[in-house]
């Protein structure tokens, strides 16, 4: 039985493999796109390196940087959600 992040992993896969081609698909991640592989599960998953070759190849890249990092606020603060992580 595969544990919970690994059919995490999976279902991304499909949903990737699914779309490809057919229909647009946006990503947003807390993480910098150079640390995705590791989010994915790094070198103990075969599926990471496949994810990723699937969604960086035809990428469109927007990063989104703080204009004033000190008065960031995070979306787990604004929903009452910062304890829970």
């Amino acid at each position: 039985m595969l544990d919970r992040k690994q059919q995490e992993r999976r279902k991304i896969a499909e949903l990737i493999h699914k779309r490809r081609r057919h229909a647009s698909t946006i990503f947003c991640s807390q993480y910098d796109d150079r640390e995705w592989f590791d989010q994915l599960g790094g070198e103990n998953s075969p599926l990471a390196e496949s994810i990723l070759d699937r969604i960086v190849h035809d990428a469109y890249r927007v990063n989104l940087e703080a204009i004033d990092p000190e008065q960031d606020i995070s979306m787990r603060e604004i929903y009452g959600l910062k304890d829970e992580y």
